[in-house]
């Protein structure tokens, strides 16, 4: 099954958005755990959050852009961009 990179970008000055959207947002990738390869914050030089990355197995691209779009974060407006791109791993191997 092929990776796919989800990149988000928060919109300026949305911390109380994500803070309140984040319980929902992590119940919701909990949902499909057994896919992810790694998620979590992108951050600000000071350690505030400024987006969201999160690396997935999904049959192919369509679904990866459904399972973003569904994302709680995307559905309360939280982010500026997003993008969803395949990834191949390379390193570590195996």
């Amino acid at each position: 099954m092929p990776y796919f990179a989800i990149h988000c970008i928060d919109k300026p000055d949305s911390a109380e958005l994500r803070a309140a959207t984040r319980p929902a947002h992590l119940a919701y990738i909990n949902t499909m755990l057994e896919r992810v390869l790694v998620a979590g914050p992108l951050l600000r030089p000071d350690g505030r959050a400024m987006g969201s990355l999160l690396i997935m197995e999904f049959d192919d691209r369509d679904a990866a852009i459904t399972f973003s779009t569904d994302d709680p974060y995307h559905q309360a407006g939280l982010f500026e961009s997003r993008s969803v791109t395949n990834w191949h791993k390379v390193l570590p191997a195996g």
